[in-house]
């Protein structure tokens, strides 16, 4: 029996440019965002109207999301380098992702529970004024989802990749997502969503009288921003608790390993350690009485995200 720590030498702990990118037009968002937050409070207290506060305070819990996702790439720039990070800060991305699809759950029940209360017990509303916040609103929000709609055009140029010169071709790119830009770019969303719907149901209330309309669009809006922090949920967990086993790369690295008909992997563990690489465990029994895990090795290097395998070859006749 034989056994050997393989790393491939990848760069698992870089901080990427496409992360400076996204970095630099995440922060650029939040600042935005309280700076219109800080225009609709004042603005709000000093003209007396809760709807420009509600929507100042709203747009708050926005940018405390925001906040928690600039934080986190400063943090995983700071200790990209630091040897007690095993396989790179890119897991505390995805923990500020997970903790913003929470966030945005949190928004969704509120926006639900103030919708069903003015249902239950309609109010009076200023249409005119409340009209003007929504377009201020989806002002803002459209000139912030442009603004990271480019870093995420950078974040998916960086890591886009093929394997065409060894014959495979991976559709792998929607697991290469910056969730955690992802989690800012939902909330910047939701709130735009949250700015139409209001455009909408306003101006049903104003011209034709429809007052039910307005918390009606708020239940819809509450409903499809709940679905989009669902996705987000699933998809951060996933990384988070290592849930890998069914994705594509553990049967591509099981073909190419077990391709010489002498040789079955007997435990097979893969997990990712990045947005676009991974790491993995293999234990196997072979006939082939040459294999060493340098040979194994050689096999997987056409899968240039795997960077690190620890492999145990068992040789049997």
């Amino acid at each position: 029996m034989t056994g050997s720590d393989l790393s491939f030498g990848r760069h698992s702990h870089a901080f990427h440019t496409s992360d400076a990118h996204a970095e630099r037009g995440t922060r650029w968002v939040l600042w935005i965002t309280l700076i219109a937050m800080a225009v609709e409070i004042v603005a709000g207290w000093w003209f007396n109207s809760m709807a420009l506060l509600a929507d100042g305070w709203h747009m708050g819990s926005h940018a405390l999301a925001i906040g928690l996702s600039v934080a986190a790439y400063a943090a995983a720039r700071r200790y990209a380098h630091d040897p007690r990070f095993a396989f790179g800060t890119w897991k505390i991305e995805v923990l500020a992702g997970f903790a913003s699809a929470i966030a945005l759950l949190g928004v969704a029940a509120l926006m639900a529970w103030v919708s069903v209360e003015r249902l239950l017990t309609p109010q009076a509303i200023a249409y005119r004024e409340a009209m003007v916040v929504a377009v201020i609103g989806l002002v803002v929000n459209l000139a912030c989802a442009f603004i990271l709609a480019r870093s995420k055009g950078h974040a998916h140029h960086h890591h886009g990749h093929g394997h065409g010169d060894h014959g495979h071709a991976h559709g792998h790119d929607a697991g290469h997502e910056d969730l955690n830009l992802k989690s800012a770019y939902m909330h910047v969303l939701a709130d735009a969503l949250t700015s139409v719907l209001a455009l909408v149901a306003l101006a049903g209330g104003w011209l034709y009288g429809w007052g039910w309309l307005d918390p009606a669009m708020g239940i819809a809006g509450a409903v499809l921003v709940a679905w989009w922090a669902r996705g987000l949920l699933v998809q951060t967990a996933t990384v988070l608790l290592d849930r890998e086993m069914d994705h594509p790369v553990v049967e591509e690295i099981r073909e190419v390993v077990e391709a010489d008909g002498q040789t079955h992997i007997t435990d097979l563990h893969v997990w990712r350690v990045g947005r676009e690489v991974y790491a993995c465990a293999i234990a196997l029994v072979t006939r082939d009485a040459a294999l060493t895990p340098q040979a194994v090795r050689g096999r997987l290097a056409v899968h240039e995200e795997v960077v690190h395998a620890t492999i145990e070859v068992v040789h049997r006749p």
